[in-house]
């Protein structure tokens, strides 16, 4: 994509523009990437607010934390499913040792809720009436996806001032033909228009790289 860059500049014969659009179209799948995984934590988070308010619900009844990660094993969804599924397995079949079982379980997910969540599991283990603890631990989790919600709401604002602003800069070029064919000979083929395709180009990208930071899942 970098190299595609340089070739529509050198095409174009706009050699300012060159180290721009190659830096920006190289940026491209990192950005994809980025803004991906961003989605994916968001919905890891909500994956893990609604896995482990079941599994806790069932826990408080039953005092068994295996029973009640059987019981609703069904109803996860991954990666919060393959998590549980893993413990399972290893109390299962590999280990009697719940502790262990459920220590194993806090670096499979990046989430420190969740691993505070599974601190206050393992010391139910040894004294049951600690159980009291998991549902304040799980609302922490509704609070942050409350704030979160509002948060997103309030970002969504810039992100769209910036679309509308680049679109309007970049839709202004050809609109440039049909209103002054002079104006535009001198934009794109003169080296003060190529500067100053340069630096609009050279600015969005920069206003680009400062927008995907808004997508940050809050926390």
């Amino acid at each position: 994509l970098a190299a595609m860059g340089a070739v529509i500049c050198i095409v174009i014969q706009n050699y300012f523009m060159l180290p721009v659009l190659a830096a920006g179209m190289g940026l491209v799948p990192f950005w994809y990437v980025l803004f991906t995984s961003h989605s994916y934590k968001k919905l890891m988070n909500k994956e893990i607010e609604t896995g482990l308010s079941i599994i806790t619900s069932s826990y408080l009844r039953s005092e068994s934390i295996i029973t009640a990660v059987e019981e609703n094993i069904h109803y996860l969804n991954p990666p919060v499913a393959d998590v549980f599924r893993g413990f399972l397995a290893e109390t299962g079949m590999i280990s009697a040792d719940v502790k262990q079982a459920l220590s194993n379980m806090k670096p499979k997910l990046d989430n420190y809720i969740f691993r505070e969540w599974v601190d206050a599991a393992i010391a139910c283990q040894d004294d049951k009436s600690l159980k009291s603890t998991l549902t304040p631990i799980i609302g922490k989790l509704s609070d942050m996806r409350i704030v979160a919600a509002e948060l997103d709401y309030l970002m969504y604002e810039p992100f769209k001032e910036f679309i509308t602003m680049a679109f309007l800069l970049v839709g202004n070029i050809p609109l440039l033909y049909f209103l002054n064919k002079d104006w535009f000979h001198t934009l794109i083929f003169t080296t003060p228009g190529k500067i100053a395709l340069a630096i609009c180009a050279a600015i969005i990208l920069f206003a680009l790289t400062q927008i995907m930071k808004l997508s940050k899942p809050i926390e």
